[in-house]
């Protein structure tokens, strides 16, 4: 049976001998949505991409894994410039994704070199039966889907599957080199440009991180007077005095208390958030210094140990939290909490576990979703968990620290809406702060607001609205100053004694197409072929995992648990009409062939959360697919929260 939701059109196959491997050949649907970015006003189909190789990146701006791929696929489209042309599909998640200014500000913002199609009625996304972010599809110059790969970390593949169809097409004369359709936009100047976060300096002066300027720089009390940048405003990497030193995209900043800062030598610290690295900088001179991280995305191993030992992922924000004795990390990366002692020069895991979701209890156990901002106030740390639309705090307990819920319920609700905290509504906030009165400020950032939300009575209300994506805030002399990032400036958006409003909006739930499966049986293949080069690696044993749940239990009669198998049967519940299967695969491989001593090993993770409507006459048939082709669809039809 062909993978749940494949298009008519792909279910004709023909086949082919290449590389001494049969190679499953699906025509590539056209290209459709609403208009394009980077093109120059031009509209692009698949025959003006003949000749070449085409990948499709189906992404959406909100999604951490969608923003790795954007960094992964750079060095791929500066080694294959004359051959491969990248298409960035833009499929949105939230409401405010598909406004088309918020698409083009996230294309700058993001540094997107190359044409991306705005897709908010999901047209194209359903030709390709994609059903989460991110996902990579690659396309031979003769118009055949050859490759489909979920999630991140895929660069490699990618590569060695270019390269063969770069010698296969070659051969046959069907690749045409060239440049590419991308044309770059107009830059614009402005002071600040996409500023994520702010923070107040012993001196009473502001710190903003100027993400797109890829530094750090100083403002006067009132906001507006620079008075000095530190940083080159080149993207990099480079220790050193404050002219030289460089970043990338850097995010998060926390001044450390004067004591601390005395010891170390530096005073405040920095999330670099695309190099993996937290960054610290000595005020009285400018010095920028390398203090944690290696530069390298975890993926997977050590979490604990010296801070120059481990890898972290994507850090967004940082508050110096004395409750936890240290500088606590919001690791977006992987939905996880960590904890950076600067006096010991170490990291840990704080709180978390890698799954993406919300879940409340011990820190240890609690699930988190891409949190992006945090705010300090005594035994309390408030965290806005973007993903999950949220408003969360840790606070310690007994022996430990605990995580609980003020504002949220999921991954897939959302909206404006103001009144009880169980009913009230945010959209992908990234930034919190807390208010004089003990309140607790939100930077509300895809509903374009500023809202409170307040630990005695429970109730949220508005205090801002028109604030252009507010990312971050802080409190000086009393008064909140919020980074409206897509202004490019700080604003004051409460005046002192107003009063606030309340807002009855909508509630909204992120709506994918579900996966339609039959009640009773129904086999699950996770669809996994190694790079070219590459086999399983089988050495030490199994070289599969995967690991099957589902939202809710009951929907699951059969087939949950852990097993080494990546195909496996599962009995659904007949009287769930609903639900969400998520899914946890791996695979390790290594490379192979004649001449190789020291292979090079790989271990590929992937999650999926699928969501699944059960109706009698539904396929009995879900394949996912890791990374390889689908023989029953071409890889076509796949759902990757992990990816999401």
């Amino acid at each position: 049976m062909v993978g749940v939701g494949t298009p008519p059109h792909l279910l004709v196959l023909t086949s082919d001998v290449s590389n001494a491997k049969r190679r499953v050949r699906v025509r590539a649907p056209e290209l459709a949505g609403r208009g394009w970015l980077n093109t120059g006003g031009r509209s692009i189909s698949l025959a003006d991409l003949r000749g070449r190789i085409t990948l499709l990146d189906f992404w959406t701006f909100c999604c951490i894994n969608c923003l790795h791929v954007l960094d992964e696929l750079r060095p791929l489209e500066e080694e294959f410039a004359d051959v491969l042309v990248t298409i960035g599909v833009h499929s949105p998640k939230f409401v405010h994704e598909a406004d088309p200014d918020a698409l083009a500000a996230a294309v700058e913002r993001y540094e997107v070199h190359h044409p991306v199609l705005d897709d908010p009625e999901l047209r194209t996304w359903q030709q390709y039966a994609v059903k989460a972010w991110p996902t990579l599809v690659l396309v031979d110059p003769e118009g055949y889907v050859v490759h489909t790969a979920a999630g991140e970390g895929h660069a490699e593949a990618l590569r060695r599957v270019i390269t063969e169809l770069v010698a296969e097409h070659e051969a046959k004369g069907t690749l045409h080199r060239g440049d590419g359709p991308y044309v770059p936009p107009q830059p614009r100047a402005t002071e600040l440009r996409f500023p994520a976060k702010v923070a107040v300096t012993r001196a009473n002066t502001l710190l903003v991180t100027d993400s797109a300027h890829h530094g750090v720089v100083e403002l006067a009390e009132d906001g507006e007077t620079v008075l000095r940048r530190i940083g080159s405003g080149e993207r990099g990497r480079a220790d050193g005095a404050a002219g030289a030193a460089s970043f990338s995209e850097p995010a998060g900043i926390a001044v450390l208390p004067e004591e601390v800062a005395e010891q170390v030598g530096y005073d405040v610290v920095v999330t670099d958030t695309v190099n993996h690295l937290l960054r610290g900088i000595d005020l009285r001179t400018g010095e920028v210094r390398t203090v944690a991280g290696t530069g390298e995305q975890w993926r997977n191993g050590d979490t604990d140990g010296p801070a120059d030992k481990i890898d972290l992922t994507s850090p967004w924000d940082v508050a110096w939290w004395q409750p936890a004795g240290g500088v606590v990390v919001a690791m977006a990366g992987n939905h996880t909490i960590g904890l950076f002692d600067p006096v010991t020069s170490t990291v840990t895991r704080f709180a978390g576990t890698t799954v993406e979701g919300l879940k409340d209890g011990p820190a240890q156990e609690a699930f988190f979703a891409q949190t992006s901002g945090l705010a300090a106030d005594g035994d309390r740390l408030w965290l806005a968990d973007s993903e999950t639309s949220a408003l969360r705090w840790i606070e310690p307990a007994g022996d430990g620290f605990e995580v609980h819920t003020a504002v949220g319920k999921g991954l897939f609700d959302f909206g404006h809406r103001d009144g009880a905290a169980d009913q009230a509504l945010l959209q992908h906030p990234l930034g919190v702060a807390v208010l004089p009165d003990g309140s607790v400020a939100v930077c509300d950032t895809y509903n374009s607001a500023v809202r409170r939300y307040q630990p005695g009575t429970g109730e949220v209300s508005t205090l801002a609205t028109g604030v252009a994506e507010p990312s971050g805030a802080a409190v000086i002399d009393g008064e909140l100053v919020v980074v409206a990032s897509a202004a490019h400036r700080l604003e004051r958006p409460v005046p002192p004694g107003i009063a606030a409003q309340l807002v009855a909006g909508e509630a909204h739930q992120v709506r994918r197409p579900p996966s339609e499966l039959a009640a009773g049986e129904v086999e699950l293949v996770v669809v996994f072929q190694p790079p070219p080069g590459q086999k399983l690696d089988e050495r030490y044993g199994p070289s599969t995992r995967l690991e099957i749940t589902s939202s809710p239990p009951e929907l699951l009669v059969a087939g949950a648990g852990v097993d080494t198998a990546l195909s496996r049967r599962i009995v659904l519940a007949d009287g769930i009409a609903e639900g969400v299967l998520h899914v946890v695969a791996q695979a390790a491989s290594c490379d192979d062939g004649p001449g190789v001593e020291h292979p090079v090993c790989r271990l590929t993770r992937q999650d999926w959360g699928v969501p699944v409507r059960v109706r009698p006459e539904g396929p009995s048939r879900l394949a996912l697919v890791m990374g390889g082709v689908d023989e029953h669809g071409a890889g076509a039809d796949q759902d990757v929260p992990g990816a999401k």
